[in-house]
Formats: structure tokens, sequence, C-alpha cells
């Protein structure tokens, strides 16, 4: 393998670093619109909602170039670090296949 294709291939892996630099400037005027300017949380008839496309187009165009990679995590999600590691307990049955009733 030639060093051109080394480094083409590691290039590909990386999104490109102007692109992503102002894609994260427009996320941040969006929301720095959205935040601070009550027209740019209105609804018009020509665009539609404005959140939306200052704010959540944009983000996703973003993700988009990031090949839509979520936030690294732990090893383990908080759902599996609670999990127990006993088995699933069973019923027991009577002799003759009815529950016992408490008297």
């Amino acid at each position: 393998m030639s060093s051109f294709q080394v480094s083409h291939a590691v290039r590909q892996d990386r999104p490109d670093v102007h692109l992503d630099r102002v894609l994260r400037r427009v996320v941040l005027s969006g929301v720095a619109l959205v935040l601070l300017l009550p027209l740019a949380r209105a609804s018009t008839d020509w665009l539609g909602w404005l959140p939306l496309w200052l704010v959540g187009m944009p983000a996703v165009a973003w993700w988009a170039l990031h090949r839509f990679r979520l936030p690294a995590r732990g090893a383990r999600s908080h759902r599996t670090a609670r999990r127990r590691r006993s088995p699933q307990a069973r019923r027991i049955r009577d002799g003759g296949g009815a529950l016992s009733r408490a008297a």
C-alpha cells in the first residue's frame, strides 16, 4: 500500500475541518437566535417553524457530516450496570399443580 492510499484512507474517516467549523458556527448562531429573539421562535407561511430551519436542520447536517456517530459512552450503559446477575425467579407449584393458598 502506498503512502497516498494510507493518507487518503485516514482522511476519509475524518470529516472536512472547514465544513465542520462552518456547520458548528451555523448551529450555534441558530441556537443564539432562537434563545434571544422571540421572532426566531415563530412560524411563517413561507418557511414554516423557524427553529427547525435555524437549529434542527443545521444540527442534522453537522451530525451527518460526522456519519451519524453517537457520543461515546462508557463500556457499559447505565441500564446494564444496574441489572442483577441472578437467574430469573420461578413459581413453586404444589403436587396437584395448583398454587397453594395462604390460610
